[in-house]
């Protein structure tokens, strides 16, 4: 059952500034997320108390277009909106990115997009029906997007989900792993290959659809009790033979390809969480060493240490968030990917310097300290962008020009 939310909870609406939005966040992360994220961390549960919260203040509709009754964030605002979220529940930040970015890719991502024409008018009644469901209903939209094959996440393989043309709509079948939000959304919106197409048409054509959650054939399964980010409760999603109709599809085939190209930034969208995990690990470091240990000259060394870090992966960020859009340069591009590779490898080194500088006692689960360094180690795996994939773009395509081909 979701919480009972007083009237002290902010409003947020499409008039709110960027300070202003980020100031409910931060009242919301402060006074009510931070007290239970060590339960649902414990419980591995999902924080239906915080999203009833975000529901009430309006932040559902955070990245639907204001002339849709959203709030109508910018990129740059709502990365700067999401890391501050996750200096007090990363695992709220974290899936409520999935909820955020299957309203960002309908709206202004694919706004950007040229061509697609013909799609125009009908995507527009489309995707008003699906914020009207945020905006009206209060509706939670997942993401999945991690497959038993990773190659396909990573941009390398077709996706296994598939998708056959039938009359009305589509029918979906395939798996989906680490979902997060399974068994809280009411729609999981994923990126299918259309049963047919041969050879590149496979990658090139994918189709953009969104699952209901109460469809036939649609089956949550498996256990959850990860490492880190235990109350994203990303189980397993199996979808066989379920119906998706054409209200439902929410980019038309081929737009998910050409975005992906066209607008990389849209795959930074992790990063905010790590980056808010890193400042919360350090603030609570600084706090930690001011009760009586701060003279000493090696604790002092390693705030620096620390302090250096986090504004490298700042200084990335901000300059990432600010040119993310349609058609980036290749500086931009590469840019991003540094961005991703800093802020997710320096986030567990954070934690990990915070944890040794504090001291034996931050093991205990009575301080934020031990769960932050257990969901900062997640974020170099997170596809499609790991840390690995990062670099390995960074270097080819420093080197290569596209089109060509490295041996």
């Amino acid at each position: 059952m979701d919480a009972i939310v007083d009237e002290d909870v902010p409003i947020v609406t499409s008039a709110s500034s960027e300070d202003e939005l980020i100031a409910a966040a931060r009242w919301l992360g402060q006074n009510r997320f931070a007290e239970r994220a060590d339960i649902y961390d414990r419980e591995a549960s999902f924080p239906f108390d915080n999203y009833a919260e975000l529901r009430a203040a309006g932040f559902l509709g955070l990245t639907i277009p204001a002339d849709h009754g959203g709030i109508g964030a910018s990129f740059e605002t709502y990365c700067k909106v999401a890391a501050e979220l996750a200096r007090w529940c990363g695992a709220t930040a974290l899936t409520f990115n999935m909820h955020a970015q299957t309203m960002f890719w309908t709206g202004s991502v694919f706004d950007a997009l040229p061509g697609f024409d013909d799609d125009r008018a009908i995507q527009n009644r489309r995707r008003a029906q699906i914020y009207a469901k945020v905006i009206q209903d209060g509706i939670l939209f997942a993401q999945p997007f991690s497959e038993p094959n990773s190659a396909a996440a990573a941009g390398k393989a077709p996706f296994g989900t598939t998708a056959r043309r039938v009359e009305g709509g589509w029918v979906v079948n395939g798996v989906k792993h680490f979902a997060s939000l399974s068994g809280a959304a009411g729609y999981y919106s994923m990126v299918c290959t259309i049963e047919g197409d041969e050879d590149k048409d496979k990658i090139t054509n994918a189709v953009y659809l969104c699952v209901p959650g109460d469809a036939e054939g649609f089956e949550i399964f498996g256990d959850w009790d990860p490492v880190g980010m235990r109350a994203t409760v990303s189980r397993a999603l199996k979808m066989t033979e379920v119906f998706v109709p054409d209200d439902l599809q929410l980019l038309p085939p081929g737009a998910y390809y050409r975005l992906a190209l066209k607008w990389p930034h849209m795959f930074f969208t992790l990063s905010p969480t790590y980056l808010g995990i890193s400042q919360a690990a350090f603030e609570f470091a600084v706090d930690y060493l001011k009760g009586g240990l701060r003279d000493i000259p090696a604790k002092q060394q390693a705030v620096a240490r620390m302090r250096l870090l986090l504004e490298q992966s700042r200084a990335l960020f901000e300059t990432t968030i600010a040119e993310a859009g349609y058609a980036p340069s290749k500086d931009q591009r590469l840019r991003a990917y540094a961005a991703q590779h800093t802020i997710m490898e320096h986030a567990p080194e954070i934690c990990a310097l915070a944890m040794r500088t504090c001291g034996g006692r931050t093991l205990l689960k009575s301080f934020p300290l031990e769960r932050l360094y257990r969901e900062s180690r997640c974020g170099s795996l997170m596809l499609p962008w790991t840390a690995e994939i990062a670099e390995h773009r960074l270097g080819e395509e420093s080197l290569f020009e596209p089109g060509e081909r490295t041996g």
